[in-house]
Parts: structure tokens; sequence; C-alpha cells
């Protein structure tokens, strides 16, 4: 089983992701399992929080436990939970869930995608949910639950859709799950678990 998610978003964002695969994201209905992360902080030049606090990222630098959303590109919707310290910029987006409550209702959101397409990529995540800019700034307990779930083989990889810090191995997902955004594991491997930075949960 995943770690106590409370712990895990108290942590780092790059610790924090790796830790999130596995665990039951909850929203309103809907629940799927996280099987597809990646990791901002505020010293990567592909963070919304680069560079500081303004109005559009605020809620990066809340305490861990928010819900912070922003509009991708002017289309789609993209949800991320805020993990570490208050002030510190750091946010795990969600990149893709297994859907498991409401799929039906996901559907009608999403209507004509395959199963493993409803929640692959953030966008289409946001979507099938109906998570939008009106739920940024919700908290954990609040709006939005997280459950221990089964975990899954953690791999690592260079983030997707960015043109900064391309080369950073910050985006993780389950191997062998069928609902990834891609299924090309170029320039992936699998993912040590460090011992120092995660051992309060080995």
């Amino acid at each position: 089983m995943s770690p106590d998610p409370l712990q895990i978003l108290s942590l780092d964002a790059p610790v924090a992701a790796p830790l999130l695969i596995g665990c039951i994201f909850e929203f309103k209905e809907f629940s799927g399992r996280i099987v597809e992360t990646e990791a901002y902080t505020e010293t990567d030049p592909a963070s919304h929080s680069y560079g500081g606090r303004r109005p559009r990222n605020a809620t990066m630098f809340k305490e861990a436990g928010h819900l912070y959303v922003y509009r991708s590109y002017g289309v789609h919707w993209c949800a991320n939970l805020v993990t570490g310290p208050e002030g510190s910029g750091q946010a795990v987006l969600l990149r893709a869930l297994e859907p498991l409550v409401a799929v039906d209702a996901m559907r009608v959101n999403r209507p004509c995608a395959e199963l493993t397409r409803l929640c692959a990529g953030p966008g289409n995540l946001t979507a099938a949910l109906g998570i939008s800019g009106d739920h940024d700034g919700i908290v954990l307990g609040r709006g939005f639950d997280l459950m221990p779930g089964p975990g899954g083989e953690v791999w690592c990889g260079p983030r997707i859709g960015i043109t900064k810090s391309v080369d950073l191995p910050l985006r993780f997902f389950d191997r062998h799950s069928r609902f990834l955004s891609r299924t090309n594991f170029r320039q992936s491997s699998p993912f040590e678990f460090s011992k120092t930075a995660w051992a309060k949960f080995f």
C-alpha cells in the first residue's frame, strides 16, 4: 500500500511525486488511482513558481494539501497537489489517473474517449473529473481527498510538454499501467527510492 498521503504532501515535490503513484485521488463523486505525476519547484525554470509569487501562482506557495489549478496554453486545465512547507512554491502535477468510481459520469464529461484515455494526460484528467479554475485553492479534506492505494513499479524520465529543464527526470509513472498519458518509455528507467530521503516510509 502507498504511504499516508498527508505525510507525502509534506515533502518536497521531487520526493513526493513518486510516492503519490498508487494513491487514490477523490474529487466530488469521482475517484481514480494516480499513475503518473511530474514534480515542479521554485528553482525550476519550467515551474510556474519560478521567479517568485504572483497572483496567478499564489496557490503554489500555500501550505501542502492545496489544489493548484491553472490553464495550460489557454486550452486545458491542469491540477497540481501543493507540497512542502508554506512559501516554498512546490507542486506535483497530476498527469494521469486510472478511473475507478463514477466512470460513466467521466464518459459524459469526455464522450467517445476510450477507458484507457479518459484520464490520460493532465487536460483529459481535469475534463473527465470536471476540475476547472474555480477549484484552484481547495484544500485536502474540504474539496478533494487522497487515500492510500496499491503501488506499482515506479519509473522516472523527462517531463512532457515543456521547453525548459526538459532533461530533468521528474516525471514518475507506474510502468505497467494501461492508463498513462504516454506509453513511450524512451529515456526512462526504474526509479530508485532513496533510503535517506524516504527513510520514514521504509
